[in-house]
């Protein structure tokens, strides 16, 4: 580790361009210190690119403050806004300062429990008939349609524990997975609806 002192040395940055850089050594070191959130200052977002690629977890967060193109304060801000959504300490005032901002409290209860999403009718399996799509008829694939002009099909279906509750069955670390077979009687299927049986 580079204590401040050494970092603003000439002869640590001439030692730092004609050793080996060991980039990965030092993203893997700074993960051992428990740290999960990276913050790149530099011109684009390669490193953060290649950091992601040094750490087997999946949890660390590696934010560019700047985009090759795009509008610098906007990428700088959302780089800030990220690492502060992960815990990290952001003085928003000295960033924001002189923008005439104003910090807003939260409502502290829970919305009064109210929901926002749009509720419709629930209609059968897969059924897509709605969308203007034709129903096969089978348990896995809801609906087929000709794509216009390209003489090619397109087949669409919900699978769900709530319309598939088999599924179920086959959960993998937490996730539930569609088996094998599922996916070969789906192939089946659609081969059979435009005439290819092999």
């Amino acid at each position: 580790l580079a204590d401040a002192e050494a970092v603003c040395s000439p002869e640590y940055w001439v030692e730092h361009a004609r050793s080996a850089v060991r980039f990965a050594d030092g993203v893997r070191a700074l993960a051992e210190y428990g740290v999960s959130t990276y913050l790149e200052l530099g011109p684009d977002g390669t490193l953060s690119a290649m950091g992601r690629e040094c750490l087997d977890e999946g949890h660390a967060v590696f934010v560019p403050a700047l985009r090759r193109e795009g509008d610098e304060t906007r990428a700088l801000v959302t780089a800030l806004a990220t690492c502060y959504t992960r815990g990290v300490h952001v003085d928003w005032a000295t960033v924001l300062g002189g923008t005439r901002t104003a910090s807003v409290d939260l409502p502290t209860y829970a919305f009064q429990r109210e929901h926002y999403w749009l509720v419709g009718e629930r209609q059968g399996v897969g059924d897509v008939a709605s969308a203007g799509l034709v129903g096969v008829g089978h348990p896995l694939l809801g609906a087929v349609t000709e794509v216009p002009g390209s003489g090619e099909v397109l087949f669409a279906s919900r699978l769900s524990l709530g319309s598939h509750a088999w599924l179920g069955d086959h959960v993998a670390a937490g996730a539930v997975l569609l088996p094998g077979a599922a996916f070969v009687e789906l192939v089946v299927r659609a081969g059979d609806e435009v005439g290819c049986g092999g």
